[in-house]
């Protein structure tokens, strides 16, 4: 059995992210020189939705993980074998998409979700210890001690500089090929880098955690006092938000030691787009319950229902329309006909969502994940 609310919440996910990779051409950072108001225009949306957006994506991600045990369990199945066959599929599809796109998760995810194996039938109580511990961003902790101790400690540096600019130099200048192979030999590095140097990759392992208590407490099912605790949530995510907030703008990061002053920085940051996350979340969730609003934010379930899909179409169409292989937008698209583009290519996708879903259970990919991961099975 679906939950309505839970396609629309990773539906809103999508969308998002897709119009924040249309405004930052999928990772390939050449435009136009910016006018005041789209300056303002990119400013504003990545303010709302950059790392939000894919927070929301990674809690539901450990939600599905969840739920798919638990619907086995139910049969007396053991998934946790064909969820780690499932996890080198996702990798598959993953490097299928870093062919075009260089930004790609779904490889992250894929690495990330074979961690969630041992803790699938851990009690409540270690999930939320290991919740908590990754919340913390023990990373960043471990840097800020090391720094204090030994001032000659620098922040994290990987040498992601030289990925990215053979990335720069293939979307720029080369063929479909170029980007290809140039995706393939440095698309890896890039993300797990970037993740690793600014303290993603335990917040998306805290966010997975996190969805998969949400989902043992059934959380996203209108039943007992769920819309409660929620409504608590929401309050909550706004404390935290005028908090992180607030010491955004009042710690003095210029004047600390380098190290410390970045980590202490990846920190606060991840905390405050955490209670945005949150709040996004509990605010759908309460408008889908609890007001006249439900068959409104519906219509965004199919689009989540396609989730791989949507993906990896914004890779190629994205691609397509700024690289070089392509219409070569890059030179001419600034932010707001960028911006302007992704809300297209999402209306476009609305309506082959609608259209898909209104004839098939799952989306084409989709499909084809589900039958391989039971290949093999009668």
């Amino acid at each position: 059995m679906r939950i309505s609310v839970v396609d629309s919440l990773r539906g809103f996910a999508v969308v998002g992210i897709i119009i924040i990779h249309f405004l930052e051409h999928l990772n390939f950072y050449s435009f136009p020189e910016p006018t005041p108001f789209e300056q303002g225009l990119w400013d504003t949306v990545f303010y709302l939705g950059s790392n939000k957006m894919y927070a929301i994506f990674a809690l539901l991600f450990g939600l599905s993980c969840y739920i798919q045990h638990h619907n086995q369990e139910v049969k007396g199945n053991d998934f946790r074998g064909r969820f780690a066959w499932r996890m080198l599929l996702l990798f598959g599809w993953g490097m299928i998409d870093l062919m075009f796109f260089n930004g790609d998760i779904l490889c992250t995810y894929a690495v990330l979700g074979l961690f969630l194996i041992p803790l699938v039938k851990a009690s409540d109580k270690a999930l939320l210890i290991a919740a908590t511990i990754l919340f913390l961003q023990p990373i960043e902790i471990v840097y800020m001690i090391a720094a204090m101790v030994d001032p000659a400690v620098k922040s994290m540096n990987l040498g992601m500089g030289a990925y990215w600019d053979k990335a720069f130099e293939a979307c720029a200048n080369g063929n479909i090929l170029d980007v290809a192979k140039t995706n393939i030999e440095c698309g890896l590095q890039i993300n797990f880098g970037w993740a690793l140097e600014n303290g993603r990759l335990t917040q998306t392992l805290f966010l997975f955690i996190t969805g998969m208590l949400l989902g043992r407490k059934r959380m996203f099912i209108d039943e007992g006092n769920n819309m409660s605790i929620w409504k608590n949530i929401l309050g909550g995510s706004i404390v935290l938000y005028a908090v992180m907030q607030t010491l955004l703008f009042a710690i003095p990061f210029e004047d600390m030691h380098a190290t410390i002053s970045k980590s202490a920085e990846v920190m606060v940051s991840s905390w405050r787009n955490f209670a945005m996350t949150a709040f996004y979340v509990s605010c759908i969730t309460l408008l889908y319950y609890r007001t006249s609003l439900q068959k409104s934010i519906d219509h965004l379930s199919c689009i989540g229902k396609m989730s791989l899909t949507d993906y990896l179409l914004q890779s190629i169409i994205g691609g397509f329309l700024f690289y070089n292989w392509g219409l070569n937008l890059h030179t001419v698209s600034g932010h707001a006909m960028s911006f302007a583009l992704g809300i297209v290519f999402v209306c476009c996708l609305y309506f082959f969502c609608k259209w898909w879903t209104s004839k098939f259970q799952r989306g084409p990919l989709e499909e084809i994940w589900r039958r391989l991961t039971w290949i093999g099975k009668k």
